[in-house]
Parts: C-alpha cells; sequence; structure tokens
C-alpha cells in the first residue's frame, strides 16, 4: 500500500474512532454514575467529573484482554479494511445516537461488535467470522445481566442480615461512603472494558493498512487516547439515560447503590479479565433490577425494564445492517 496516499484516510478513521470513543463516554456515563445521581449522593456536576476520572483511570488498573479480542477476535485481522473500519464506526454511532435520543441504555459494545459484524460480511462473507470471539461477545449478552441481577440480590440479602441490628441513621452512614467507593470501582471498570473497543478497533485498523510491521499490537499512544476520549465523552454526561436508569428502574438508596454498583463493577472486572468485550449498560442494568427485586418484585417497574432489554436484543443485528449499508456506500466511490 502507498503510505503517502493512505496517510490522510487513516487519520480520518482514527478521528472518527476517537468521535465513537467520545460518544460511549457520553452515552454510558449513566453506567457508572446513575445511582450516586439517584440517591443525591453526587451532584450531577461533579458525579460526571467523577466518573470521567475514573474512566482514565482504568488506565493504570487494567489490562489489554478486551482490546486484542476486538481487534483479532471477531474479524480476520486480515479483512478488516478501512471501507470496515468506516461502516462498522458509523453503524455503531448511528444506533448510539439514535438510543441516547431516546433515552434507552443500549449498549454502545454490541453497537460497535455489530458494525463490525454488519460491514466485516458485507466485505467478506459469513467465512471472515471469528467464531470464538463472537460467541463469547454474543453469549454476554445473557450472562452479564443475570450475573448483575443474582450478585446484586446476593448482596441486598446479606448486607441487610449484617446489619440488621443497626440504627437506621448508622447504616445510612456507613452505605454512603461505601456506595461512594463502590462507584469508583464501577467507573474504574466501565473505562476499562469500553475505551478496549476502540482500541482494538484502531490497532488493526493501523495493523491492516501496513503502519503495524512488527505484528498486531495496541500501541501506547493509542491507549491513552481512548481513555482520554471516552473520559471526556463522560464528562459531557448523557442525562436522558441517567434519569432511566437511576429512577425508572427501581427506586435507589445508598445500600442498594452500593450494592448495583458493587455487582456491575464485579462482572465487568472478570469481563475484562477474561478478554470479553462486555455491555457495561448490561451489567448494571442486571445489578439495579436485582436490588429491587431483592427487596420486592413489585419495587421494578418491569414495563421498563422490558423496553431496556428489546433494545439490547437489536442493538446487534441493527447496528451490523447500518454497518453493512455505509461500508456499501464506501464502495460507490
Amino acid at each position: 500500500m502507498d503510505h503517502s496516499l493512505a496517510l490522510p484516510l487513516l487519520i480520518g478513521l482514527i478521528a472518527l474512532a476517537l468521535a465513537f470513543d467520545f460518544l460511549n463516554g457520553l452515552h454510558d456515563a449513566a453506567n457508572a454514575i446513575a445511582t450516586v445521581v439517584a440517591t443525591r449522593l453526587l451532584s450531577p456536576v461533579f458525579a460526571v467529573l467523577f466518573a470521567a476520572a475514573g474512566n482514565f483511570a482504568a488506565y493504570f488498573f487494567v489490562g489489554l484482554h478486551v482490546a486484542e479480542t476486538v481487534g483479532k477476535g471477531i474479524i480476520q485481522v486480515d479483512a478488516v479494511t478501512p471501507a470496515v473500519v468506516f461502516g462498522a464506526l458509523v453503524g455503531a454511532m448511528f444506533w448510539n445516537v439514535l438510543t441516547w435520543i431516546k433515552g434507552i441504555p443500549s449498549s454502545s459494545s454490541h453497537a460497535l461488535i455489530g458494525g463490525l459484524l454488519g460491514a466485516g460480511m458485507m466485505h467478506g462473507g459469513f467465512g471472515v467470522v471469528e467464531s470464538s470471539g463472537t460467541i463469547k461477545t454474543i453469549a454476554a449478552i445473557f450472562v452479564s445481566p443475570l450475573l448483575g441481577f443474582g450478585i446484586a440480590m446476593a448482596l441486598m440479602l446479606v448486607t441487610s442480615w449484617l446489619f440488621k441490628g443497626t440504627s437506621p441513621r448508622q447504616s445510612n452512614s456507613i452505605f454512603k461512603s461505601l456506595h461512594l467507593l463502590s462507584s469508583a470501582a464501577y467507573s474504574i471498570s466501565h473505562g476499562g472494558n469500553d475505551a478496549q473497543k476502540t482500541m482494538g478497533i484502531i490497532a488493526v485498523l493501523l495493523y491492516s493498512t501496513g503502519y503495524m510491521p512488527e505484528g498486531f499490537h495496541v500501541p501506547h499512544w493509542v491507549v491513552l487516547s481512548c481513555y482520554l476520549a471516552i473520559a471526556l465523552g463522560t464528562m459531557s454526561g448523557g442525562w436522558k439515560i441517567i434519569k432511566t436508569m437511576g429512577s425508572k428502574l427501581t427506586k435507589l438508596n445508598h445500600h442498594s447503590g452500593f450494592c448495583a454498583s458493587t455487582a456491575g463493577s464485579i462482572v465487568v472486572f472478570g469481563a475484562s479479565a477474561l478478554g470479553i468485550p462486555v455491555s457495561t449498560t448490561h451489567a448494571i442494568t442486571g445489578s439495579v433490577v436485582g436490588t429491587g427485586a431483592a427487596r420486592r418484585a413489585s419495587a421494578v417497574r418491569w414495563s421498563v425494564a422490558s423496553r431496556v432489554i428489546v433494545a439490547w436484543f437489536i442493538t446487534i443485528p441493527a447496528s451490523a445492517i447500518v454497518g453493512a449499508l455505509f461500508y456499501l456506500l464506501t464502495r460507490a466511490f
């Protein structure tokens, strides 16, 4: 490939990828801060700054297993072209903007995976799909919210038993501090998993265009720029989705907020360690619903929860279709 011709295109696609990362932070700000905003532990302004700091702090704590899965575990590396990357990013961004406008906490992660699958298959057929990474990513759609639900419910029951002899005032003070710590942990886990998806896209783009002759890896500057982009996006907030997550699904207090954030961070940190590009939206939504169900089934607004779940199931196919269409659009030029 003539690098002198490819460089402007490469720079434009990297900028587009970082724009997606920014939008990811904007769209998913609710994941990390909905509980602290709903319980008024932090004001919305301080909450987004707090979450943004956590997103960037993931740079120091989380490995790059997820970036490697997205970069070479969804679509065969040799099948990735600039047109495929363009289609994947635009498909994902389209779905993110649509669900953001509607206030639906869908998955930015799965929108990107869907866009990559749609554009990749349109380019090289079904044979370019890497089954191992794709299967574990799709399985996480079902497993992560169920794990979050179960862990959050268990934490609610165990902590309620442990603090049954404590005065309401004292226990509220304790859970207030624990809630803040658990929210920080979730912000770190969110940045550590979500920013890496964009890292994987940029890394495979560099590899496929001949700018990585030493073999596939994730350059340090890509890691830093992606963490910065998602942190800036989180600082911009996503207020409609925060409202859905923090108040429409179930009523939260510091006790349930701590249990939800803790359960969500356990799920996401575990997925990151296994290299699974899990949906942080699915993890925290399942956890929030689990805290409500631990009190009583009627504490959960199941009509809202069902609308969110429908969005989960259609995210990958919807963004895949858009990704495929935008890939075809590039073929016209």
